[in-house]
C-alpha cells in the first residue's frame, strides 16, 4: 500500500471481513480494493510490507503529534507497535476469526522528533496458539536505530 490508499480510510464490513483469512484481508488493502483503517489517516502510517507472520509500517514523525517536551508523544510509538504485532498475528488468523489486545509492553530507547526520518514498525509472531497469540515488535529510524520496541499478547476469537 502506498502512503495515500486507492481506496481510501474506512472500516471493512465484519460480514466481508468474516470471509477471509488475514492475508487476504491485507492483500486486499494494499491492493486498493479494501480501505485502510481510518488510524493509519490520524496518525498517518502505512503499511509497507506484509508476509505470513511479518508486517511493517512506515511512518514520518510530525510535529503535530509532539508533546509537550517537544518530541513525538510515546503514545504514538506504542500505537505504530501495537498495530504491527496485533497485524503480524492477524496475518495467520484463519476466515472468521478475530483478535484484540490483552497485553502490550513498550520500551523506549530513544525520541522522535520531526528532524527523525521516515521511522519502520516491524512485528513478527512469536506464537498463536488456539485462543492466545504472541508477538513482537521493532521501531527504527532509517539507518537502523532502535527507537522503541515492545511485546503483546493477543486473544484470538470466532468474529
Amino acid at each position: 500500500m502506498t502512503k495515500t490508499p486507492s481506496a481510501g480510510f474506512g472500516v471493512v464490513p465484519i460480514e466481508r471481513a468474516r470471509t477471509m483469512d488475514g492475508m487476504t484481508l491485507f492483500g486486499e488493502i494494499m491492493a486498493g480494493r479494501l480501505p485502510a483503517p481510518p488510524m493509519a489517516k490520524a496518525l498517518g502510517f502505512w503499511i509497507e510490507e506484509v508476509e505470513f507472520g511479518r508486517v511493517v509500517f512506515g511512518y514520518q514523525p510530525a510535529f503535530e503529534h509532539y508533546n509537550p517536551l517537544g518530541s513525538v508523544h510515546g503514545g504514538v510509538a506504542a500505537t505504530l507497535l501495537d498495530s504491527v504485532m496485533g497485524c503480524c498475528i492477524h496475518t495467520t488468523l484463519k476466515a472468521g476469526t478475530g483478535y484484540t489486545t490483552v497485553e502490550i509492553k513498550v520500551n523506549y530507547v530513544r525520541a522522535m522528533t520531526d528532524k527523525t526520518g521516515e521511522v519502520r514498525a516491524e512485528g513478527k509472531v512469536i506464537n498463536v496458539g488456539s485462543r492466545i497469540a504472541t508477538s513482537e515488535a521493532r521501531l527504527v529510524d532509517q539507518a537502523g536505530k532502535l527507537l522503541a520496541h515492545g511485546t503483546t499478547t493477543c486473544l484470538i476469537f470466532p468474529i
